[in-house]
């Protein structure tokens, strides 16, 4: 992208452009001094009032002027006769000239930089940013203003130790203007410590005990719904950034409905209205599906709303999940580490909500082309440029505008760094969310669990049908030798016979329980415990028998 400002510069000649004559020709021009004819006071005042100017050219608008205020009547008698009137000259027209900006920009910093050479600035540091260059760019601040301030690679290469958020130094260097931009900056030349600022103190305290809490664990981080049907998003409304976050989400996912809680985004009822808004959307049960707090950038005292302790457990005790949308990518806030997702800026964030994917590689090539065609042309501006300096100015001009060659190509290459690394952070995720359901669906995995299953109930069936074996085969042993103790051929092994009478039946007759059944001479058949005898009843002998005789 050409810069306009440059070709501006590039036409004219610093060397024979002083800083008197810049500041002498915006000036507009004064007409000829005329001498004062010795007029009365009423016909000179008539004369300044009702003096038309000289025409304006069509395209030039008239200045408004104010009307006269309409003078007192005068009774109607004759005024007394006057001299005549010399003739007054008509006032000359004002010399108008138009500058271009880059021509007023480089007066302004020529103006400045011979004003300011040489000052010491005391202030708290912020947004300390280091670029691969080896420069570093932060903002001096204090309760009331800001400055921003950079420390070219060689004068940062001799500093003792490393800048940091929230520390208080005291920076010598000299003003000056960053042309592409317009904006006001101090060039350092070495900066000293002097101990570190109130509300980076108090910021870096809450942070250390939330963060032994377990707040900003990221086992407590919920992941966002896939498909939002509503978004709860808690901003101000007369700010650009819910303007921002609308186009991303018309143009990426136009049915996403968005509930707006409106909310001041700084200053002292800031973290209140927050929170409120957060309480309000868990107690809407099924109407929105994550809330998104969105503000654009500032200071950290524009943002120490968002470092409020009440708003960070307001956060943390959300039932919904939670998106941190606060500031740009360098600004980071306590609701930041608690949120269940930070965002870089409030457009990214409807991007990372809306899931959506771009191109990124030819993004990427167009930057890059982009940014080697821009160093090229101001390549060719510098030695354009560097052509037309003295030799007194040239050490000077000539680090000041590497510096801020170098400036330029930091900041673009910030740009490229940011838009790559948001680009390239929605499709991981995704993939990330894709492999994970993959890995839930995978049938190794279910075939894995279901053999799992079939092996322990194999074991439980084979521990019952042990158990129900060993019950059943007590059982029998119990029978078994309550069924032996009361078998008669027990008794046969202690000495007793059982006697059969023969009655030529090969099996056994009929058991003798009597001697009076039997005859004498009559065949008996014993069964011993071990084999069988037959004998003859010689003699017989009982009570009965000897009652007969």
């Amino acid at each position: 992208m050409l810069d306009s400002g440059g070709m501006a510069e590039s036409e004219e000649n610093p060397s024979s452009t002083t800083l008197a004559s810049l500041w002498l020709s915006s000036r507009p021009a004064k007409p000829p001094r005329q001498p004062e004819p010795a007029i009365p006071a009423g016909d000179l005042q008539m004369g300044l009032i009702f003096s038309a100017p000289a025409p304006a050219s069509p395209a030039e608008k008239p200045p408004v002027r104010r009307a006269a205020r309409p003078r007192a009547e005068t009774p109607a008698t004759p005024p007394p006769e006057q001299p005549p009137k010399p003739h007054l000259p008509a006032p000359a027209p004002l010399e108008r000239r138009i500058w271009t900006v880059r021509a007023l920009v480089t007066g302004v910093r020529q103006h400045v930089e011979a004003g300011y050479a040489d000052l010491w600035v005391e202030g708290e540091i912020s947004n300390c940013r280091p670029a691969p260059s080896g420069h570093l760019y932060f903002t001096l601040k204090d309760g009331e203003a800001q400055l921003p301030v950079v420390l070219f690679r060689r004068q940062a290469q001799l500093l003792r130790f490393r800048p940091q958020d929230g520390l208080a130094v005291l920076a010598r260097g000299r003003l000056s203007v960053y042309e592409s931009r317009g904006q006001l900056q101090l060039i350092a030349e070495t900066i000293e410590p002097r101990g570190a600022g109130a509300l980076q103190l108090a910021y870096e305290q809450l942070k250390a005990r939330l963060l032994a809490e377990g707040l900003f664990d990221a086992a407590r981080k919920r992941p966002l719904p896939a498909f939002p049907r509503t978004v709860g998003v808690v901003t101000s409304t007369g700010g650009a950034v819910l303007h921002d976050i609308l186009n991303v989400i018309r143009r990426r996912h136009a049915r996403l409905n968005l509930l707006i809680y409106p909310a001041p985004m700084q200053g002292p009822d800031c973290a209140a209205s927050v929170a409120a808004g957060v309480r309000w959307f868990n107690q809407q049960p099924g109407k929105v599906d994550l809330i998104l707090l969105a503000r654009g950038g500032g200071t950290i005292e524009d943002l120490a709303g968002f470092n409020d302790e009440a708003l960070a457990r307001a956060i943390a005790a959300s039932g919904l999940p939670v998106v941190s949308a606060i500031g740009h990518e360098t600004d980071f806030t306590i609701a930041d580490f608690v949120a269940d997702l930070r965002a870089p800026t409030p457009s990214a964030a409807a991007e990372l909500i809306t899931a959506a994917q771009h191109r990124i590689e030819e993004r990427v090539l167009a930057l890059e082309t982009r940014v080697q065609r821009a160093i090229r042309y101001q390549l060719i501006l510098a030695r354009q440029r560097f052509t037309g300096l003295s030799a007194a100015h040239v050490l000077t001009r000539v680090r000041d505008l590497i510096g801020l060659r170098g400036q330029r190509l930091d900041d673009l290459r910030h740009r490229l760094e940011t838009a790559a690394s948001r680009r390239l952070r929605t499709p991981a995720a995704r993939l990330a969310a894709l492999t994970a359901r993959l890995d839930r669906h995978n049938p190794a995995v279910r075939l894995a669990l279901a053999r799992r299953r079939l092996e322990s109930a194999g074991q439980s069936l084979r521990r019952i049908a042990h158990t129900l074996i060993s019950a059943r085969a007590g059982r029998l042993n119990h029978a078994s030798a309550r069924l032996e103790a009361l078998s008669p051929l027990a008794v046969l092994n202690r000495g007793y016979a059982l006697v059969y009478l023969a009655n030529g039946n090969p099996a056994g007759g009929q058991l003798l329980r009597n001697a009076a059944d039997v005859e004498s001479g009559a065949t008996i058949r014993a069964r011993l415990a071990t084999g069988s005898i037959e004998a003859q009843v010689t003699h017989k002998e009982g009570p009965a028998l000897t009652e007969t005789r």
